[in-house]
C-alpha cells in the first residue's frame, strides 16, 4: 500500500536501477524490487517464526514439546548465572543462512535487520523491564580485526537505540583467542571459554541491570561465562538476548 504513494521521482529513480544495475535476493534469487529490499528480499524475511514450542522460562532453551514455559531439568540442577535468555528462532532454515550471511559476508544491514527481527519476537515485559545497559559479547582483537567487525555489537546498537540504552562495547573485553566454539564438541565448550574474557571498565556496568547480546545460543557456555564475569565484577543482574538459537 505505502508502494503507491511514493514520490514520483523516486519510483522512477528505482525504476531506472531495477532495469540498469538489478539486484537479486541472496537466499531465493528473487529480484528485489520492493522499496528498501537490499541484500535479502522481504519474503524470506517473513517467513522466519517464533517457534512454537514450549521454552524454559529461565535459560530459554527451546523444547521439543508444545506447552508453557518451564524450567528445564538443567536449570533445576544448577541455575545459570544469567537471569534470563532468549532467542528469537531456532538457528536453521533461512535463520541460519541469514546469521552466516551477515557474518561472513559482512553485510551489516542482514545484521540490522535481524536485530530488529529479535526485537519485534522478544516482547516479555519483564525481559526488557528496568535495563540500564547493553554489552555485545566481544570478540579477541586479532579476530576482530580478521572479521572486519564484531557481529554482536552491531545487534547491540539497534537494540540499545530501540530501546533507549547505552550500548557499552569496551566494558567486556576478549583476552584469550581461544578456537571457534563451533569447532568444539559440546563437552569441551565451557573448558574454553573459561578465564577467556574480563571486564576492563567496571564502572561501566557496576550496580547495573546488564542485557548481554550474542548471535546464536548453542550450549549456553559463551553467555553463561561473560554472566559470571559481569556479575563478579558487580553486575547487579544479566540477561541474555540472542538472535538464534542451535
Amino acid at each position: 500500500m505505502k508502494d503507491k504513494f511514493w514520490p514520483f521521482w523516486l519510483r522512477a529513480a528505482r525504476l531506472v536501477e531495477l532495469i540498469f544495475f538489478p539486484s537479486f535476493c541472496r537466499l531465493c534469487q528473487r529480484l528485489l524490487d520492493k522499496p528498501k529490499e537490499r541484500v535479502v528480499c522481504q519474503e524470506c524475511y517473513d517467513s522466519i517464526r517464533l517457534p512454537s514450542a514450549a521454552y524454559c522460562w529461565r535459560c530459554g532453551r527451546f523444547f521439543a514439546v508444545v506447552g508453557e514455559p518451564y524450567l528445564c531439568l538443567q536449570c533445576q540442577v544448577q541455575l545459570p548465572p544469567f537471569s534470563l535468555h532468549r532467542s528469537c528462532a531456532r538457528y536453521e532454515g533461512v535463520m541460519k543462512e541469514l546469521i552466516l550471511l551477515y557474518k561472513y559476508a559482512k553485510l551489516k544491514v542482514v545484521g540490522q535487520r535481524l536485530a530488529n527481527l529479535a526485537l519485534g519476537f522478544v516482547r516479555e515485559e519483564e525481559f526488557w523491564a528496568g535495563l540500564e545497559v547493553v554489552v555485545p559479547v566481544p570478540l579477541h582483537p586479532k579476530k576482530q580485526r580478521e572479521r572486519g567487525f564484531n557481529q554482536s555489537l552491531e545487534i547491540a546498537r539497534v537494540v540499545g537505540r530501540a530501546r533507549g540504552l547505552e550500548v557499552e562495547d569496551k566494558a567486556l573485553i576478549k583476552i584469550r583467542n581461544n578456537p571457534p566454539q563451533a569447532s568444539l564438541e559440546a563437552e569441551d565448550r565451557r573448558a574454553n571459554v573459561k578465564g577467556a574474557y574480563q571486564v576492563r571498565k567496571t564502572e561501566k556496568i557496576k550496580g547495573k541491570v546488564v542485557l548481554l547480546v550474542d548471535d546464536v545460543f548453542t550450549t549456553g557456555s559463551t553467555i553463561e561465562e561473560c554472566s559470571r564475569v559481569l556479575k563478579q565484577a558487580g553486575a547487579q543482574e544479566v540477561r541474555a538476548l540472542t538472535l538464534a538459537q542451535a
